[in-house]
């Protein structure tokens, strides 16, 4: 029937479901012919034959309907939570360190997360990323990167996203001259009298064992006593620097001097975490810097790395240059030459380990 009003009228149909009457709206009049309306009242007179309501059926229908188009049209949010999950085995931790996310969480998602794909343009990334395009330009490519990833699979996937959107953007943004700034590192020259002027602190008997081995703050903070047998200390993978999946153990040659060194860690700490804090957990990174800043030290603790690498570099006859990036944990060599060449060249190591110490603890005025 039809229902007339001043401004045209609505087509209803009523129907009788379970001894109550019930008005379905069919459309407005005159958008909707009569025959459209009669064509639309058998539809769903036939769902009401089925045993089914047909406003109940409807609303399923419409439901149905908008899942689909948020899937296919999903907001920048849900983009990014997929994504994330496609990619997390692959990130440490399962990616819950935030590492990847964080650019997006911080600077994107809290000003576009909820608007949905087929929404934004080139000029609204542009917007999201300008106030850090020059003044925090490597966490604003971090965070091209990633909608780029993010981006890419939508498009891959037959939604609604452009793949080129980002490069849009990333073009729109402009170039930027930005010059990295290395990890502050003390020069092997200096190591010595830094080395003499260290005490018996747990963050500075954690630092002696950092310069004495060259490895990365993480490693070297979380070492247990038992994790060393002998006079070589394995760092298990969730503390070795790689993809996940990828990271292996890696052992460490110990020398005289990073044995003292863990003795006198023993002396003073109750547990198997051998540079603990009070809490009796792992001393931070924080905590090593604080020690640094303490002595008038500027250089840093994943510096000291550079230290030893650059020592290598002008002492070649000590430590050559394989042994030098396998000391650090560094990949040498392509794939396939890996596959083959699997020592991870410890008897060398050692040796160069020990002239480096040598050199390390050097007294000052000689």
């Amino acid at each position: 029937m039809l229902l007339k009003r001043e401004e045209g009228g609505s087509w209803v149909w009523r129907y009788q479901r379970d001894g109550r009457r019930r008005d379905m709206g069919l459309g407005r009049w005159p958008d909707l012919s009569l025959a459209e309306a009669r064509k639309a009242r058998d539809r769903w007179a036939e769902v009401l034959a089925s045993g089914r309501d047909p406003i109940a059926e409807r609303e399923r229908e419409k439901a149905e309907a908008l899942a689909a188009e948020a899937q296919a049209d999903p907001t920048l949010a849900e983009a990014v939570d997929e994504a994330f999950a496609a990619i997390a085995v692959t990130l440490r931790d399962g990616g819950a360190r935030g590492r990847w996310r964080s650019p997006l969480d911080t600077h994107v998602l809290p000003k576009l997360g909820s608007r949905r794909l087929s929404t934004l343009g080139a000029a609204d990334l542009v917007d999201a990323l300008r106030p850090i395009w020059r003044t925090k330009h490597p966490t604003a490519e971090k965070a091209v990167q990633r909608l780029g990833i993010v981006w890419r699979r939508q498009s891959l996937a037959g939604h609604v996203a452009d793949a080129m959107m980002v490069d849009r953007a990333r073009l729109l943004l402009g170039e930027v001259r930005h010059v990295a700034e290395p990890i502050r590192a003390t020069p092997w020259q200096e190591v010595p009298a830094l080395y003499a002027r260290l005490g018996l602190a747990t963050t500075h008997l954690c630092l002696r064992l950092a310069i004495l081995t060259a490895t990365r703050s993480d490693a070297a903070r979380g070492l247990r006593f038992s994790e060393v047998a002998g006079d070589v200390w394995t760092v298990p993978p969730e503390r070795v620097k790689a993809r996940e999946g990828k990271a292996r153990p890696f052992r460490v040659p110990l020398v005289a001097e990073a044995l003292e060194v863990l003795a006198r860690a023993q002396e003073v700490t109750a547990g198997d975490v051998a540079f603990a804090s009070i809490t009796g957990r792992p001393v931070t990174t924080r905590g090593l810097e604080k020690a640094l800043d303490d002595l008038g030290e500027p250089g840093r603790p994943h510096g000291f790395r550079t230290s030893f690498r650059t020592w290598a570099q002008d002492h070649p006859h000590l430590c050559s240059w394989e042994v030098a990036e396998t000391a650090l944990g560094h990949a040498v060599g392509g794939q396939v030459e890996r596959s083959y060449a699997r020592s991870d060249l410890l008897d060398q190591r050692r040796a160069a380990m020990e002239a480096w110490a040598a050199w390390v603890t050097t007294p000052p005025a000689a």
